[in-house]
């Protein structure tokens, strides 16, 4: 019978750190995504000559930010 309670917790614990490394895994690369990969993919399109599709991607960037500041707190 202990070792069916023991089972039973194992299998609990180890699904629980299962969902939160995910979780964890998700929150950094969504970090690293936004602090590094954006800016370096702008800088170069910008040396690459496409200025044409920086600018409104740094446009649609902005209004997507300002828009969540704006009403992200309220929901």
């Amino acid at each position: 019978m202990l070792t069916l309670l023991f089972s039973v917790w194992l299998l609990y614990v180890t699904w629980k750190l299962a969902v939160f490394a995910i979780r964890a895994g998700w929150g950094i690369f969504k970090i690293l995504l936004s602090v590094v990969f954006l800016p370096v993919m702008i800088v170069i399109l910008l040396i690459v000559g496409m200025i044409q599709l920086t600018m409104p991607l740094l446009v649609i960037i902005g209004i997507c930010t300002v828009v969540k500041e704006l009403f992200g707190k309220r929901m």
